[in-house]
């Protein structure tokens, strides 16, 4: 069901080397890109008409408009389960505690006596949030994406999710109901690239956003590439993945059934067990087929999954061969099932997120951890970070320097300035300090001054 990758033996590979050897879903945005080109300049062009066209061609329902009435928020609310409802305030109260710790002050660094840098840090202005709506529904990930911007201080935020035909044209009524508990009351039944456009470009009834954020398919990905520059985006986010770096105290039944977990989200998703023991091996792959076969999704999703080429489990010497290979892959998920698991830990350099022991499987951070879902997917955990509150913040450096201050450094940002043939550089600094030959000793004063 799972192939397997055998790196026992020989000295592995560095860098790129290494990394070529592991399993990876292709994943073409550059091929998409061209697909949404069009999508994405009929939205410009054509505004609310493009969206309404699109969403009858791609979800197939007609909609009046593609802004979501307030009403229709309050109701999926009031009906809405009550268990549903408990779980998602109970996923909303833990990751504000945990997104509220990361909010960033501003601080003034005395350089010098009368010369300081203040790092100042302001949210932008208006966040586009992304709530897929295909093979599932994601309400956990309305949350993840509106409660680091809300605490953040962004201002103005608006979500947009697919239309369903089976409700109307609304989005589905569980993402609704995540909105009204969040306090997002400006939703948009729209999806895929479209919706990127929509925020990147406004229309008639949706302002543009200076940022995208959220979870989609490879349409939605092709989009954020598309606007890059024009607005900011979180990530492309690529499938899933899911690592497991374990040795033989792990139990084969959990690490299975995570690997499962992350394999019925998409055909694509990626399962990747990284072990030293043959054993665990053989143990998990005979404990994947009952429990394959006992669940939902199989063969549209988790048999793709576990059996495509982005999937696999990888044999290596020993945990510090391991350590490399996970650090290699760089997974969106990463869980260490291994003794002293927490050391093991602390020695990945490369993860979207870590997940340490038998106790925390990624299942408990995508609902409930207080940890944020949105992750760096297709390697890229290598230089970029998940979702957080810094995400939705700029800093912005304040400088403050008195004339003695900048007379004490002015003879070093001239010689620096000449040093790199920008004499217009250090003729700003000496235009202040004309006639002043303490300071200007050996300078030549720029004519007519």
């Amino acid at each position: 069901m799972i192939s397997r990758i055998d790196l026992r033996g020989d000295a592995l590979p560095e860098g790129t080397a290494l990394r070529d050897l592991l399993p990876r879903a292709d994943f073409d945005v550059s091929a998409a890109l061209e697909k949404v080109r069009p999508i994405c300049e009929a939205v410009h062009h054509r505004g609310d008409a493009a969206l309404i066209d699109y969403a009858e061609k791609f979800d197939g329902v007609r909609l009046e408009a593609v802004r979501v009435p307030a009403q229709a928020l309050a109701e999926a609310l009031e009906r809405l389960d009550p268990a549903v409802r408990a779980a998602l305030e109970e996923s909303i109260r833990r990751a504000r505690v945990v997104h509220r710790a990361q909010r960033r002050t501003s601080h003034t660094t005395q350089v010098v006596q009368g010369g300081s840098v203040t790092e100042k840090w302001v949210p932008v202005e208006r966040v586009g949030l992304y709530a897929p709506g295909g093979r599932s529904v994601y309400p956990s990930s309305v949350i993840m994406n509106a409660v680091p911007a809300q605490e953040a201080g962004v201002p103005s935020m608006a979500l947009a999710s697919p239309p369903q035909r089976e409700f109307g044209g609304l989005p589905h009524p569980t993402i609704l109901a995540a909105c009204a508990l969040l306090g997002i009351d400006e939703v948009y039944a729209v999806g895929g690239a479209q919706a990127v456009a929509m925020f990147a470009h406004g229309t008639e009834s949706c302002a543009p956003a200076t940022m995208v954020t959220g979870p989609g398919n490879i349409w939605v990905a092709a989009a954020k590439r598309y606007f890059t520059g024009k607005i900011g985006i979180d990530t492309e986010a690529g499938p899933t993945e899911i690592a497991v770096l374990a040795d033989e105290t792990a139990d084969p039944v959990h690490v299975a059934a995570d690997l499962i977990s992350q394999a019925e989200h998409d055909p694509l998703a990626a399962a990747v067990l990284v072990t030293d023991s043959p054993a665990l091996a053989d143990a998990v792959e005979k404990e994947l087929r009952p429990q394959v076969a006992a669940t939902k999704h199989v063969e549209d999703r988790i048999v793709p999954a576990l059996t495509g080429r982005q999937s696999a489990i990888v044999l290596v010497d020993g945990i510090d061969e391991g350590l490399r290979v996970v650090d290699a892959y760089g997974a969106e998920h990463l869980e260490i099932q291994t003794a002293d698991a927490a050391a093991v830990a602390d020695r990945v350099r490369n993860a979207g997120a870590i997940f340490v022991g038998p106790w925390a499987p990624v299942s408990l951070g995508d609902y409930a951890a207080g940890s944020n879902h949105v992750l760096p997917t297709g390697g890229c955990a290598c230089h970029s970070s998940g979702l957080s509150v810094q995400s939705f913040l700029r800093g912005i450096h304040i400088v403050d320097y008195t004339r003695d201050a900048l007379a004490d450094v002015a003879h070093h940002v001239v010689t620096l300035a000449e040093a790199e043939d920008l004499p217009a550089h250090g003729a700003a600094i000496k235009a202040r300090f004309v006639g002043d030959e303490q300071v200007s000793r050996g300078w030549k004063v720029p004519e007519g001054k």
